[in-house]
């Protein structure tokens, strides 16, 4: 699925920042997604979903959420942390694009976010095709990453 519903533009900025491998990056998506999906049903009781749309739902959650993910599925802190940020980063790509940004950044000091996808990937969408969208340009802002 090449990291379905982290877009590839976001993959390449986590990958860039992460500390592990650029192509391990999408497998691990994949794998977190795949255990998501089967519990999407106790996040909606669960946790506030923010957004909600064709291709994923958007979730906060407590803070820690991500270390019992990675337990959960025998993860490394590295992985983990990795995956967890994509999840960031596509949020925040969302907020900018829907003027929230500033709602998700000051959630997310206080809270994480889990993104959980729906059906399929989009059109294609993979972390090679998202090289052909362009340069991204990474730049931090107010202890939260984002590309522009």
């Amino acid at each position: 699925m090449g990291g379905f519903p982290i877009e590839g533009q976001v993959l390449l900025v986590t990958a860039a920042k992460a500390s592990v491998p650029p192509n391990r990056l999408p497998e691990l998506v994949d794998l977190v997604q795949a255990d998501l999906r089967l519990r999407v049903d106790d996040y909606r009781v669960s946790y506030e979903c923010i957004h909600d749309c064709d291709e994923y739902a958007a979730f906060f959650v407590e803070s820690g959420h991500w270390d019992d993910i990675g337990e959960r599925l025998g993860f490394d802190r590295r992985d983990y942390e990795a995956v967890q940020r994509a999840h960031t980063e596509q949020l925040m790509r969302l907020g900018r694009e829907t003027d929230r940004r500033e709602e998700f950044d000051a959630a997310l000091d206080i809270r994480e976010c889990v993104l959980i996808g729906k059906d399929g990937p989009r059109s294609g969408e993979t972390l090679e095709t998202a090289t052909a969208e362009g340069p991204v340009e990474v730049t931090e802002q107010a202890g939260h990453s984002t590309e522009s």
